[in-house]
């Protein structure tokens, strides 16, 4: 029996292998990104910003080499179930890692609607507040803004030499991400807040002088560094920035986009096949659409019935009060049928809330998105709705979007993901849009199974967003393969969807500046939808949704094709045991 022995060595040896990697990517992650440690709860570089100076980027490109240098010599074969999902984790993170170095990412360091100075101003309510030690870590990276500014204007400035920019088309309104910071009261901008409230351990005596620093530091170093920050993007990147919409027509841009698109979906796909696949989808979804409009009575076209949804009244809030507690009443609702798709003891303890959309992001931000709870359990996760422009948020839809970003959809997986224990801390850490986003918007079809969508307008808004989906897939590989130009793309989805004018606008422009990351909402259901039926038909009776949707959860987010194989080894276990 000695074979069975040196195997054993040989297996235990393989994995021993994957978790010292996993471990040292870890180390280096949250050495390499203070934020995300603070975001984990750990005190390390609680004081500090992550570098992203030219010798920043060229270190942590050499680590990542040496890591993935160092997966290749690991035989997946050879490892546990739970460890070829770790596996898989890892080498799409490193792909797309090594990918944004060899490309040159890096240079375009802001979205249609996101960046980080945006992501900056989160840092209130990522940032743990104890005691005085908390308030000066928090002080002193307000501090070290402006410079922090200057990393990212220094790589911009790179872009617009190289031709690595975001298409001017789109930056029309982008400086309200800016401006609105620059209140003339530093207590008015949302890096105050933290000092209107503290904890008991605070001293009373200290508590006025650390809100006058706050004031100073404010002032002094936030808004100076958004000041800064404003004067390039007016004066220099704007101006400056490519013409062209396509990622495609940058210097690799062609070679960079089909490598999101692999990315993005987790699935060895090309442009041109993702294309074809949102056509059919396209059809298919129209069809429903057409008989949905005829049982509600319209004697109109589709476009004329299109027309009706966005301009009359009845379909829309009057105030954002209203819609967010129409919002809350969903969400409430989905609580108490979700025991009929998944087990009890499923369900996360980690609870959610429903806020609206910061007013500084508000007029360039899509319609409600799920803000995930920071992994030390100080806050809930949130469901986001914007109520701006209350004429351009339709209540029709409004119970898709929120069983797509709140429950079962976002929130579920994600806090799910937060309360597993066998997951290490780097694969809890890494999201696959694919899968998250997969996930959600088959969320949103899972209403169907436990009654809601019984207006027929509710359920054409839930038919709408699934051709809204649709349309990404042909409108994203349109603007980044085809050449198609941003009037094209707002035409297809006007003609395809009751979206509002402005929320097309606003959507169409962030899939410019965002390419490939639109495809993984579509791919990804249709994957889930496809295994679920390959279960259901090979199972018969003994499929339970409940079982399935344990299956799809509780091993984090991971690659499509790891979905797979997790879910076809669940059938097979399943059918060996009778």
């Amino acid at each position: 029996m000695w074979w069975v022995l040196i195997a054993c060595l040989g297996l235990q040896a393989e994995t021993d292998s994957l978790r010292a990697l996993l471990d040292a990517v870890w180390a280096f992650r949250l050495r390499e990104d203070p934020l995300l440690a603070t975001y984990q709860g750990l005190s390390e570089g609680a004081d500090r910003l992550p570098g992203r100076r030219p010798e920043d980027v060229a270190r942590r490109h050499h680590q990542i080499e040496h890591f993935w240098n160092r997966l290749q010599r690991i035989d997946r074969p050879r490892l546990a179930p739970q460890d070829r999902i770790s596996y898989d984790v890892l080498r799409h993170w490193l792909e797309n890692e090594r990918a944004e170095y060899r490309f040159g990412a890096y240079r375009i360091p802001i979205t249609s609607d996101d960046g980080f100075h945006i992501a900056f101003a989160r840092l209130p309510s990522w940032m743990p507040f104890r005691n005085e030690q908390d308030y000066q870590n928090y002080l002193a990276r307000l501090r070290a803004f402006p410079d922090w500014v200057r990393q990212h204007i220094a790589l911009m400035r790179e872009g617009l030499r190289t031709g690595w920019t975001l298409p001017e088309a789109i930056l029309t309104g982008y400086e309200i991400t800016i401006e609105g910071h620059l209140r003339p009261d530093p207590e008015e901008t949302v890096f105050f807040a933290p000092f209107r409230r503290f904890p008991p351990s605070v001293p009373v005596e200290r508590r006025s002088l650390l809100q006058e620093e706050a004031r100073r530091v404010i002032r002094d170093s936030v808004q100076y560094g958004y000041r800064l920050f404003l004067e390039f993007f007016t004066r220099e990147y704007r101006p400056g920035a490519r013409k062209t919409i396509g990622i495609s027509a940058v210097p690799g841009g062609r070679e960079y986009y089909e490598h999101l698109v692999r990315y993005y979906t987790t699935l060895a796909l090309s442009p041109e096949e993702v294309h074809r696949i949102g056509l059919q989808e396209v059809r298919r979804i129209r069809a429903a659409m057409d008989s949905l409009m005829r049982s509600t009575g319209f004697r109109g076209t589709l476009a004329e019935f299109l027309e009706f949804l966005r301009t009359d009244p009845r379909f829309y809030a009057r105030s954002p009060e209203e819609l967010l507690k129409e919002a809350a009443w969903i969400a409430k609702q989905m609580d108490g049928r979700l025991p009929r798709l998944f087990h009890v003891r499923s369900l996360p303890r980690l609870p959610y809330g429903i806020a609206p959309v910061p007013e500084y992001l508000a007029p360039r931000y899509t319609g409600g998105r799920y803000i995930p709870a920071p992994p030390d359990g100080t806050e809930a996760g949130y469901y986001w709705v914007n109520p701006y422009p209350l004429d351009g948020r339709p209540l029709y839809v409004l119970e898709a979007l929120t069983l797509h970003e709140a429950v079962p959809g976002h929130h579920l997986q994600y806090a799910i993901r937060q309360e597993l224990e066998n997951l290490h801390p780097f694969v809890r850490s890494v999201s696959f849009s694919a899968f998250g986003e997969g996930w959600a918007l088959y969320a949103e079809r899972l209403g169907k199974e436990v009654g809601f969508y019984t207006d027929p307008y509710r359920e054409f808004g839930r038919l709408t967003y699934e051709m809204w989906r649709a349309c990404r897939l042909v409108v994203d590989t349109g603007l980044h393969a085809m050449g198609w130009t941003r009037e094209e793309a707002i035409a297809f989805l006007a003609e395809h969807t009751a979206l509002s004018r402005h929320e097309i606008q606003t959507e169409v422009d962030r899939y410019i500046a965002w390419p490939g990351q639109a495809l993984a909402y579509k791919i990804g259901e249709l994957t889930i939808l496809r295994l679920r039926h390959r279960a259901e038909t090979e199972l018969g009776s003994r499929f339970d949704v409940r079982d399935f949707h344990d299956v799809v959860l509780r091993a984090g987010s991971i690659p499509l094709s790891t979905l797979e194989e997790r879910v076809m080894e669940w059938i097979s276990a399943r059918k060996a045991s009778g």
